[in-house]
């Protein structure tokens, strides 16, 4: 150890000129840096859920569609208004990456000819509206709200709220770039809308969803990482008290995360709304490096050494240290790469080796550094020495209070704990996104005004070519559609073909019934299909040989849970007759996400133990160490997911990262405390001297570690984004918890088992 630190030493201007050098140049990679939104980033290429939505597109067109609600008190059917209607629905054709455009003025009206009752005619409900009496406005209004087709989907039951639909084209919605196009053209076709009307619009759908992704990311990215990096910085002046140390600290850190983001740039990565803040995750990685040597690099020099000195002795005490709580962050990381929610799997690679590359630099940046700065600290007697007499404190506290201390600790994690039965895993996303946010506002309105803002795509496969003209599969649909009204009441509004054939019998034999005449369906949809204008297909809901036929669903916003429940429930209801059906769209894709989320927080966290407690084997082997490792840095992430069951707070993908990262980063303070503990019992120190060592050349420092790093990450409490504000709460308030219990508990319980002259443990 001596050699090397010589050698640090000895090329310290090398070493201080040719990483900062070495880092600019990986940084000018950065003006390639791209943010992702799609709803594919959340999916492998490799994904059954992703390959399944591909196949229902590639049958039946794309599902993803931009919408533009409104609300008029008075009701919309009024001149006024329904001419605002058409206007932005014959822009909306016009519109590039717009496929098709779904409006009550368009909506294709099925009736009788007046002067030929035998003949059907099929038109756009509204056509020339200067041309509308009164008397026609309201007959218009009674027409469309007999309509089940559009009612609850296109038009509120009360005529006030109405929806205008633009279907994508095949594949737009998966380019970030046409999203924005798309938002951005949408904005200026209700531009003049607005300033001539005062209408308040609401936007929604997939290319605002994938914006607010984006801009979200954007925000966090370029608001927080700055952030966190000035409020560490002050909070390292005031523990430190001198400017250079403070710089040297945030230096390691800035140096790390341009050098991670470079090289996921490099590797053709783009960041979403989870690798955006890696460097915010790498501020917490790098300060508690900086803030350990540093800190025995402060004592020593307190103690009367020179600068040389000083830092042989920070790097002697604190690299093995430093080294483990490296490892153990980085495999806390890495557990997150078993996630087979992309986002996070790429998340937890990259900031693992942040971990790794932090711990290099530290330890050869920030001695080199110390040893050009050679920074001035006064020497100070035992007596000066604040930190000893507060340690001697606290040990006698512990020493004198441990029995009390475990006592009350077990009730509290038994009391916490017993929340975890009631937390709940939810990963719906809408619920990504805080109320303000202009996509949720727009949720909420639609649900609150109109339909259901989610959908699931059912398609039903009737078994046999042209078996959807099938009146026995007809009148199954129809049995599917009140049973599934009668069990969910969430369900707002179905709609399929079968519609479409119950109407025409209706015209025409004023019957709302499905006919028992299979050749009478077949002439009804193709009457149907002939009468419609070009870009109003029904190929949408059919498949080319007529055999699936597409049912659509729009259902309220709700946990993920039930909509797995539903999912399940409308797919067994099908299993019990002749026929099948699989639900497939974007709504089930992410509620599937559930099932990736759990395993994450589960599987990365079991991973993470069981990787960290093989390190800690390794290196102290001795298994009766193990349960003082584990234990404390479990009881974090069950204390906190306990809180959260107790409150009704649901576990997001935020909450599942922050499973892992807690593990990685709380188990830093473990290490540090029994690396200087064992090292004091080694050398023959009783428990008493041993539990003041620790606390003079570990507690300050995981007490100001913990005060910082908590700081940092409560900084997510203002974000836009939900798993963002969960993770930054919950794993700030499991780190205070961590030092808890690593300052307080361990000790309390390390005193009861370890003789108090000679170590039980070693």
């Amino acid at each position: 150890m001596n050699n090397f630190v010589e050698k640090i030493i000895k090329f310290r201007w090398a070493i201080a000129i040719l990483i900062p050098l070495i880092t600019l140049t990986m940084a000018s990679s950065l003006k390639n840096l791209e943010f992702e939104g799609s709803y594919r980033i959340w999916f492998g290429e490799e994904s059954k859920i992703l390959k399944d939505y591909d196949n229902f597109r590639a049958v039946f067109g794309n599902d993803d569609a931009i919408a533009i609600a409104f609300k008029v008190e008075d009701g919309i059917f009024n001149k006024e208004t329904l001419q605002v209607i058409e206007n932005i629905t014959r822009k909306l054709w016009e519109t590039e990456y717009i496929a098709r455009v779904d409006s009550i003025t368009n909506y294709q009206y099925i009736h009788s000819d007046t002067e030929y009752p035998d003949e059907i005619i099929v038109e756009d409900l509204i056509e020339d509206i200067d041309a509308l009496s009164d008397a026609d406005l309201k007959k218009k209004r009674d027409i469309a709200l007999g309509e089940d087709l559009i009612v609850a989907k296109l038009i509120s039951g009360d005529a006030k709220t109405t929806m205008i639909v633009g279907r994508m084209t095949p594949k737009a919605g998966d380019d970030p770039v046409v999203s924005f196009k798309l938002r951005d053209s949408v904005l200026k076709i209700i531009e003049p809308e607005i300033k001539k009307h005062g209408i308040k619009f609401y936007l929604n759908g997939g290319p605002i969803i994938n914006t607010s992704f984006i801009e979200i990311a954007q925000h966090d990215g370029g608001t927080f990482t700055p952030a966190v990096i000035l409020v560490a910085a002050f909070l390292l002046l005031l523990v430190f008290r001198k400017f250079s140390l403070s710089l040297l600290s945030i230096s390691v850190v800035i140096f790390t995360f341009l050098i991670v983001l470079s090289i996921q740039v490099m590797l053709g990565f783009k960041l979403n709304n989870f690798t955006a803040n890696i460097p915010v995750f790498v501020v917490a990685i790098g300060i508690a490096d900086a803030m350990h040597l540093l800190w025995i690099y402060i004592v020593a020099r307190k103690k009367g050494m020179d600068n040389k000195e000083s830092i042989h002795y920070t790097v002697s005490k604190n690299f093995l240290a430093l080294l483990l709580t490296s490892l153990t962050t980085a495999v806390g990381f890495a557990s997150l790469s078993i996630s087979n929610v992309i986002p996070i799997k790429t998340l937890g690679i990259a900031t693992a080796s942040a971990a790794i590359l932090a711990f290099v630099l530290t330890i050869l940046f920030v001695p080199a550094l110390l040893a050009i700065l050679n920074p001035k600290i006064k020497a100070q007697t035992q007596e000066e020495n604040k930190n000893h007499n507060i340690s001697k404190w606290y040990v006698n506290f512990i020493l004198q209070n441990n029995t009390k201390i475990l006592f009350v600790s077990a009730f509290i994690f038994v009391a916490i704990g017993l929340g975890i039965f009631k937390a709940n895993v939810d990963s719906n996303t809408v619920r990504y996104f805080k109320e303000n946010v202009p996509f949720r506002v727009t949720t909420n309105f639609i649900q609150d005004n109109l339909t259901g803002p989610m959908s699931y795509e059912i398609i039903v496969d009737s078994k046999e070519n042209d078996g959807i003209k099938s009146p026995k599969f007809l009148q199954t649909i129809e049995q599917f559609y009140t049973e599934f009204y009668a069990k969910y009441p969430d369900v707002r509004h179905i709609s399929s073909l079968m519609d479409v054939v119950k109407t025409f019998n209706d015209v025409m034999s004023n019957s709302k019934t499905i006919p028992e005449d299979k050749n009478l369906i077949a002439q009804y949809l193709l009457l149907y299909s002939l009468s419609l204008p070009q870009g109003m297909e029904i190929n949408d809901k059919m498949d080319i040989n007529e055999r699936l036929l597409r049912v659509s669903a729009s259902v309220n916003m709700i946990d993920t849970s039930k909509d797995l429940e539903i999912i399940k429930w409308a797919e067994s209801w099908w299993d019990k007759t002749p026929y099948s059906a699989e639900i497939n769209g974007q709504t089930k894709m992410f509620a599937h996400m559930q099932h990736d989320v759990t395993n994450t927080l589960i599987y990365s966290i079991t991973l993470a133990v069981a990787l960290i407690s093989i390190i800690m084997l390794l290196i102290f082997k001795n298994l009766r160490m193990l349960p003082l490792f584990v234990v404390p840095n479990i009881l974090p992430i069950a204390l906190v997911v306990g809180v959260m069951g107790w409150l009704r707070i649901d576990i997001d993908m935020g909450v599942a990262i922050a499973g892992a990262i807690i593990i990685g980063v709380a188990v830093d303070d473990t290490i540090h405390f029994m690396v200087k503990y064992v090292e004091s019992r080694k050398r023959g120190d009783d428990l008493r001297t041993s539990l003041e060592y620790v606390m003079s050349y570990a507690g300050s420092a995981i007490i100001f570690t913990t005060i910082i790093l908590s700081i940092a990450f409560l900084v997510f409490m203002f974000s836009d984004f939900n798993p963002n504000y969960h993770f930054g709460v919950v794993t700030a308030t499991a780190l205070v918890i961590a030092v808890i219990v690593d300052l307080v508990a361990l000790p309390a319980l390390i005193s009861k088992i370890d003789n108090r002259e000679k170590s039980l443990l070693l």
